[in-house]
């Protein structure tokens, strides 16, 4: 066991030391398997091979430029925004701090809103728009890398069929990897849509500005496991509480919570079945390891990660099946159930 936590340690720090390299790795490997099914279809019609590659990659390419576009223009928004509501901001102190003194509680509420000033948030929303652009200088990388896998996508489905009869068991990891890869980005995808709908429904009813992009926001951080939904929730929630005050803020977040619990929690997983394959311990764990290893595009990429990370290390060992068990919850089918 110390040797395994120290080789998984080893291994990680290393995956951190390149984190801008392997983070477009991992993200064009997805991609393209997300769209290998345009391409097995395009092959069976017997289309051009040019086109058998330029279509999936023009797909590929075009929603990777839309998600980044998103995100920009939503930290752009943000930071014009912010600054037109300061003086709502100022008032909601001044009506904080008069609660908090006829509650004689003024000490503590006035160094909490210390802290509370709206040059940090707009000094924030700066930073984060710097963090976003920065991904546009790995685009590059990653269209090179999704140009070569294309490519390369035709021989590497030969070479695994080939493989199939020699090596079994890591090609059926492989297989089921990319099948559960594909299969967990079209139901989040999915889900994400009719979760992402009704946000902006309740943010139109509510007069929240820019429902509309909030609503797309929470459609990509719908690929974040556990927290993604929270994640787009803040702007929201935050310009509810500058444009109609606390009230409105408070139904911000109970709209979000009601759309989204009812949503990912007891309708997806009907949907979802074992395409995923992990406990929801494992997948919170995922988040968090891979999020401080590969920083944002870790969060988003944490169950594919953790799935190719199952496919290697797991799935593709007969003689591991119960650290499989233990990963997916699902007990061999040669074991008696409690």
């Amino acid at each position: 066991m110390l040797l395994v936590v120290a080789a998984a340690v080893v291994a990680l720090a290393g995956i951190k030391a390149i984190d801008t390299i392997i983070g477009p790795v991992v993200l064009a490997l997805v991609l393209t398997i997300a769209v290998s099914p345009i391409r097995d279809w395009l092959t069976r019609k017997k289309a051009p091979g040019w086109l058998v590659v330029a279509l999936p990659l023009a797909v590929v390419i075009v929603v990777l430029l839309g998600m980044v576009a998103i995100l920009t223009t939503a930290v752009v928004q943000m930071a014009v925004l912010l600054p037109t509501y300061s003086a709502q901001f100022n008032r909601l102190v001044a009506d904080a701090q008069k609660w908090a003194a006829d509650r004689g509680i003024a000490p503590q509420v006035n160094k909490a809103l210390q802290s509370l000033d709206p040059a940090k948030i707009f000094d924030f929303a700066q930073s984060l728009l710097a963090s976003v652009l920065g991904v546009v200088s790995s685009l590059l990388l990653i269209v090179i890398l999704l140009l070569a896998m294309s490519l390369d996508a035709p021989i590497i489905s030969r070479i695994m069929s080939a493989a199939s009869a020699e090596r079994p068991a890591i090609t059926r990891a492989l297989t089921t990897f990319a099948y559960k890869t594909r299969r967990y980005l079209l139901v989040s995808t999915i889900f994400g849509l009719i979760c992402a709908a009704l946000d902006v429904v309740a943010l139109y009813i509510l007069h929240v500005p820019l429902p509309l992009l909030w609503g797309i926001l929470a459609l990509i951080t719908n690929y974040i496991p556990n927290i993604g939904f929270v994640i787009g929730l803040v702007p929201p929630a935050l310009l509810a509480l500058l444009t109609g005050g606390v009230q409105r803020m408070i139904l911000v977040i109970v709209a979000y919570l009601v759309i989204n619990v009812v949503v990912q929690s007891f309708i997806q997983p009907k949907f979802l079945g074992d395409a995923v394959g992990l406990t929801t311990t494992v997948t919170f764990l995922s988040l968090i390891i891979w999020a401080t290893v590969l920083g944002p595009l870790g969060a988003l990429l944490a169950i594919p990660l953790t799935l190719l990370t199952r496919a290697l290390l797991i799935d593709s060992d007969p003689s591991a099946k119960w650290s499989g068990a233990l990963v997916s919850g699902d007990i061999p089918n040669d074991q008696p159930r409690s």
